[in-house]
């Protein structure tokens, strides 16, 4: 139980002896999840049918209009705690709930969602320069269920995307969602080598950018 959390051969990788350890007033009803999806993106979740979870299990998310897909990355104590550095507001009635674990049939469907990302990401950047918006399309990601997408993107301003979403949504019949995000998360999500020959840190363990100033910059 537990593990590695980085899923890398970093020296770094650590055991989580924590994962299973809740606080005295919680039971496994109402223990919080972070589950990682497609490259850096993590989300917290409610284990409210009080399913036998570890870390590494796939499970079946609630979302917006049809479920996710996505990797246990912490649990119990470190979960909570976690919630409250990225300062998550509400009670535990206003967290997403896990439905259960994934099953054949939903991972074979995000097998299949995954498999359209780099046609539709191509795709994509066409549209846009028939557009001529002047923005880039960095990445795209499908909800596990295969009938949403999110479009990352980066712009110096702001962009007016409302015909592009009716041209993505007419070509890939998926509901379409709009991410700007900046250089530094761009790199996060298409991954690379650093200049010390091993994978970028905000690609493998890094969740926070720590502001640069332009003297350390310099």
């Amino acid at each position: 139980k537990g593990g590695c959390k980085t899923g890398g051969c970093n020296k770094m990788n650590a055991y989580d002896w924590f994962d299973s350890m809740q606080q005295p007033t919680q039971s496994e009803f109402n223990n919080v999840y972070e589950i990682r999806f497609k490259n850096t993106r993590k989300e917290f979740f409610r284990n409210a049918n009080g399913l036998s979870l570890i870390t590494g299990d796939f499970v079946a998310v609630e979302s917006d209009r049809g479920f996710d897909v996505g990797q246990i990355s912490l649990g119990g104590i470190l979960a909570q705690l976690q919630m409250r550095k990225k300062k998550v507001r509400g009670g535990l009635d206003k967290v997403k709930k896990i439905y259960r674990r994934a099953t054949k049939e939903d991972l074979e469907k995000l097998q299949l969602a995954r498999s359209r990302e780099h046609e539709t990401l191509v795709r994509s950047r066409e549209i846009v320069r028939i557009l001529n918006l002047d923005m880039k399309m960095s990445e795209v990601e499908y909800q596990g269920d295969n009938t949403k997408a999110i479009f990352y993107y980066i712009s110096d301003q702001r962009v007016d995307f409302r015909e592009l979403i009716k041209l993505l949504a007419g070509e890939f019949k998926i509901r379409i969602e709009m991410k700007q995000i900046g250089l530094r998360f761009e790199s996060a999500l298409v991954g690379g080598i650093g200049s010390c020959g091993r994978e970028l840190c905000c690609a493998t363990w890094l969740s926070d950018f720590k502001t640069v100033s332009t003297a350390a910059a310099r």
